[in-house]
C-alpha cells in the first residue's frame, strides 16, 4: 500500500502514469502539463490514510488481459485504495470473483476488451473450455446468470461495453451503477477516465458525479455513458 501527501501527488499520479508508456512530443509537453491542472481537493481521502488510516475504499480490479489493468493497480493504490486484484484467465475466474459466496468490493473495475455490449474473453482449448460456465463471451446473459454485484459500482474500460443491454445486466445483477464507454477509445484514454474517476472519489464525491465529472474531461471522454440505480 502506498499513499501520497495531497493535491499535488494526485495531479502527478495521473500526468506521470497515463504517460509513461506513450509519452507526448517534447515541444508540446508544457501544454500537457498545464492540460494536468485539477481543481483543487479541499478535503482528501488520502489525507485520511497519511493519517494512519490503511485505506479507505477497496476495488475488485479484474484483469481479463488488459495491458493497462496493472498500472492501474498501481495508480489506485496510490490514491490510498486496496486493490484486490484478479488476473482472469477463464471464465470462472470471473464468477469466483464477482459470483462467488466472496463479497464483492464496493468498486469493481473491469480491464477488459469489448466487442458490440459483450466482454471479450480468452480463447481456450479442451479439456478446460468443457469446464467453463460459459466461454468466448460475457454478454447480458452471463452477467445475469453467474454475477453478484450487491451495491457494487462497476466501471468497464473496454471498448463498446457501454450499451444499454450490457449495462442493464450489471444492474440487474445487484451493482447499483455502471459506467462504461459505448464506442471504442484509445486505450490511454480508457485508462485516464479510470483515473479520473476515482481521483474525484479522493475529494468526497459521490460515485454518480464523480462518473459524470470524468466522462466530461474532453471529447475523447464524452464517449462514456453512466447508468445508475
Amino acid at each position: 500500500m502506498r499513499a501520497s501527501g495531497g493535491h499535488t501527488d494526485c495531479q502527478e499520479v495521473l500526468y506521470r502514469t497515463v504517460f509513461r508508456r506513450n509519452p507526448p512530443d517534447k515541444t508540446r509537453w508544457p501544454a500537457y502539463k498545464s492540460a494536468f491542472r485539477l481543481p483543487p481537493v479541499s478535503q482528501s481521502r488520502i489525507d485520511d490514510v497519511v493519517a494512519g488510516a490503511l485505506t479507505w475504499t477497496e476495488v475488485d480490479l479484474v484483469n481479463i488481459d488488459d495491458s493497462s489493468s496493472r498500472p492501474l493497480r498501481d495508480a489506485l493504490e496510490e490514491f490510498g485504495i486496496r486493490v484486490h486484484y484478479h488476473p482472469v484467465g477463464q471464465p470462472r475466474h470471473i464468477v469466483t470473483a464477482l459470483g462467488s459466496d466472496r463479497t464483492v468490493a464496493p468498486f469493481v473495475v473491469l480491464g477488459c476488451h469489448g466487442d458490440e455490449g459483450r466482454i471479450l474473453l480468452p480463447e481456450l482449448g479442451e479439456p478446460i473450455a468443457s469446464d467453463q460456465p460459459f466461454n468466448g463471451l460475457l454478454g447480458p446473459d452471463e452477467v445475469r446468470r453467474h454475477l453478484r454485484l450487491p451495491g457494487s459500482f462497476v466501471v468497464s474500460i473496454g471498448c463498446e461495453t457501454g450499451r444499454p443491454e450490457l449495462a442493464e445486466a450489471f444492474l440487474d445483477a445487484g451493482a447499483v451503477g455502471y459506467f462504461a464507454p459505448q464506442e471504442a477509445p484509445d486505450g490511454h484514454v480508457a485508462f485516464l477516465v479510470a483515473l479520473l474517476f476515482f481521483y474525484e472519489l479522493t475529494g468526497g464525491m459521490a460515485a454518480v458525479e464523480a462518473a459524470q465529472r470524468a466522462r466530461r474531461y474532453d471529447a475523447a471522454t464524452h464517449m462514456w455513458r453512466l447508468w445508475s440505480r
